[in-house]
């Protein structure tokens, strides 16, 4: 076993320290797939999971599976998806909104109601990594 000591400068420069003023996330909870072949995809996830799909849309289709969602999402949906997008579910989506665009992600899709109460936004980090947040109201 390797065990790693990692140590954190005190001279890294304030542009690298941030406070969190707002609360912690409620982890990932939601993880959205792109699809070329929807009906095709649903059965492979069907049999992943193992269990039917709850969301049989022909626009989404969404799997609940210990806890976890599991969505489907042709050709990308409206938000141009081109790979697995994992969703943070948050408590308060415009405070996390604003806390990781202070410590430098860009938004990439503002939050907006997708239905059902949910609100859900996306941003980029520095290296362009899409990450998703979610909140159930």
């Amino acid at each position: 076993m390797t065990v790693m000591d990692i140590t954190i400068s005190p001279d890294l420069p304030s542009s690298h320290m941030t406070t969190m003023t707002g609360s912690a996330t409620q982890g990932i909870k939601t993880v959205l797939h792109a699809v070329s072949d929807l009906a095709t995809a649903k059965a492979v996830y069907a049999a992943l999971l193992g269990v039917p799909p709850q969301t049989d849309e022909s626009y989404y289709v969404g799997f609940e599976a210990d806890g976890q969602h599991i969505g489907l999402v042709p050709g990308g949906g409206p938000q141009g998806m081109s790979s697995p997008v994992a969703y943070w579910h948050v408590p308060d989506i415009e405070a996390k909104l604003a806390e990781v665009t202070a410590a430098g992600a860009t938004v990439k899709e503002p939050a907006h109601d997708v239905g059902g109460g949910r609100l859900v936004a996306t941003v980029t980090d520095p290296d362009g990594n899409v990450l998703g947040l979610l909140q159930d109201r």
